[in-house]
């Protein structure tokens, strides 16, 4: 379920963190779902325990995730607790979103393959409404 790419140049902590946060947004792991202890997930995905503990701390501190001593870390929410103003998370997000069409052009798509692809994605986390037009 939750993997990531040691060949990568993302950092292997952003890429778990990423990783977890797009199975809560996409529906995969929902409020009460365990995640695996510390220790196993670092086995199973062949990396430091502390990079895993690192990355369930910061989304315990987002507010996805609780983790408890004897109870393991269980998926809190589905909704990010606000951080900073709404201003600075726009930012934050308009940031992602550049740097993801930016990797798109220099990788060679087209505008309408982007446009596609991002379509194909909003449509997994928010559904087949999400058609170009429509709301969210």
């Amino acid at each position: 379920m939750i993997s990531i790419s040691l060949a990568s140049d993302v950092p292997i902590h952003d890429q778990l963190v990423a990783e977890i946060r797009r199975l809560i947004a996409a529906g995969t792991i929902a409020a009460g779902d365990e995640l695996p202890p510390v220790r196993q997930l670092a086995a199973d995905l062949g990396i430091n325990l502390n990079t895993v503990a690192r990355a369930y701390r910061d989304l315990t501190d987002a507010g996805l995730l609780s983790s408890s001593r004897g109870r393991g870390t269980v998926v809190m929410s589905g909704t990010e607790r606000p951080t900073g103003e709404p201003a600075q998370v726009r930012r934050r997000i308009e940031s992602s979103i550049s740097s993801a069409l930016s990797d798109a052009k220099l990788a060679g798509l087209s505008r309408d393959q982007t446009r596609d692809l991002i379509n194909t994605m909003m449509a997994r986390l928010w559904g087949p409404s999400c058609e170009e037009g429509a709301s969210p």
